[in-house]
């Protein structure tokens, strides 16, 4: 990349945190239920357990990969 360890950085986690947005919405997308309905309206624990439980596995595998 640069000579610079802090723009590097930058760039880095820019490019992981666009890599999370398209890996998030694309999981919403496919599920077979209206994930934000579910959490928002129907205050459904379990869906909001399973967006963060998610959530957590897209950061940890982009986080390893960038590793």
């Amino acid at each position: 990349m640069t000579d610079y360890p802090l723009i590097n950085g930058l760039i880095f986690c820019g490019l992981g945190i666009v890599v999370f947005i398209i890996a998030f919405s694309l999981v919403v997308k496919l599920a077979p239920l209206d994930l934000w309905k579910q959490i928002a309206e129907e205050r459904n624990i379990a869906a909001a357990i399973l967006a963060g439980a998610v959530a957590l596995g897209i950061c940890w595998i982009i986080a390893a990969t960038m590793h």
